[in-house]
């Protein structure tokens, strides 16, 4: 569950919570232009930070928040509203797309999945302006290594386009990371729904609901993504050009996607706690039977012996030579008849047994 850090009540506006185990930021600065400059290196003070170089663009990535003096002054040297910052810093947030001034916030969901197949979902917080695009993210590690390869690379769309262009692919990069991660959903769902039918127990009961909350999570992450990038395509404004709204679009089918996958997983999961259930109804069926016909099958014999156990004087069976071995094989053909008489019924395996089919 994502659990949001407030400031304290009566804290003005702006006042940012950073809890103290926050890592310390890395800052992380690229340049490129048109004429095929680039420049890829790590900002240890923020008086290193170079402007965007003519008709360039500077991406400035911070990872980590465990300084708040800092986060302050790389704000006041990029002009940010200190309402900016605090969303971008106290998380999680909604994701959003927020025009402040001459800045527009925008703020996702990012997905990563471990080497354990282990599914994290971080705040990514993307700020454009008109040459540069600053990126905020909680903790160290991010999904944008194919971004800065292709910059590294002179990738022409990059080299051509503006700093919209570089936020838009942030963004979809976020948005695409979202089907692997539904892919180990996936996967495990198959599984689980296995383990519900040939296995119904507490621990695959626990499964379900640990994969109930997943889901539940990516949900929330997904929803409110939808509303903001329809809001970046849809809602005109200077800072995102028209062909990059375009490209938006495409970006905003895939959250829609995701979307419904996810929505599809969920009515999979509601399916297999319905199944689960239904597999203990039937194991309990199958207990239940199985007593039943014990039970019925020594009601006879426990009949007969309660009629012979009575201490009355007059009981002729009791002095015939033969009647101990004859009770018993009485009572051996009850039983052996009842079996035989459950079995041609199907009732010892009712799962192998068919009934006539109507013509």
């Amino acid at each position: 569950m994502f659990r949001k850090r407030h400031p304290q009540v009566g804290a003005a506006p702006g006042t940012l919570v950073i809890p103290e185990d926050a890592p310390p930021p890395r800052i992380r600065q690229i340049l490129y232009s048109v004429d095929g400059m680039h420049v890829d290196r790590r900002i240890d003070d923020l008086d290193d930070l170079e402007e965007a170089p003519g008709s360039g663009v500077s991406w400035v990535d911070v990872q980590g928040f465990g300084d708040e003096r800092l986060l302050v002054e790389l704000a006041e040297i990029y002009g940010l509203h200190p309402l900016l910052l605090e969303d971008v810093v106290n998380v999680p947030q909604r994701s959003k797309v927020e025009l402040h001034d001459d800045n527009l916030l925008i703020v996702l969901r990012m997905v990563k999945v471990g080497d354990d197949a282990e599914i994290t979902i971080e705040q990514v917080g993307i700020v454009l302006g008109e040459d540069y695009v600053l990126t905020f993210q909680e903790k160290y590690g991010d999904v944008f290594d194919p971004i800065r390869k292709r910059i590294t690379a002179g990738h022409r769309r990059f080299k051509e386009k503006q700093a919209d262009y570089l936020a838009y692919a942030i963004a979809d990069s976020i948005i695409d990371h979202y089907y692997p991660a539904l892919e180990v959903l996936g996967e495990r769902l198959e599984d689980l729904e296995e383990e519900a039918v040939a296995t119904p127990t507490t621990t695959v009961l626990q499964k379900i609901h640990h994969m109930k909350n997943r889901l539940l999570n990516l949900r929330r992450a997904l929803w409110p993504q939808r509303e903001a990038l329809h809001s970046m395509v849809w809602e005109p404004n200077t800072l995102v050009g028209e062909e990059v709204r375009l490209h938006l679009r495409d970006t905003y089918d895939h959250c829609v996607q995701t979307t419904e996958v996810i929505e599809m997983y969920r009515d999979m999961i509601s399916g297999m706690l319905n199944t689960y259930l239904s597999s203990m109804a039937n194991r309990t069926n199958e207990i239940m039977r199985v007593l039943t016909i014990v039970s019925t099958i020594f009601i006879p014999m426990s009949f007969l012996a309660g009629v012979y156990g009575m201490n009355f004087k007059d009981m002729p069976e009791l002095k015939w030579p033969w009647g101990y071995p004859m009770f018993w094989m009485i009572v051996t053909f009850l039983a052996i008849g009842m079996l035989f008489f459950f079995g041609h019924k199907g009732w010892l395996h009712p799962q192998d047994h068919k009934q006539d089919e109507p013509e």
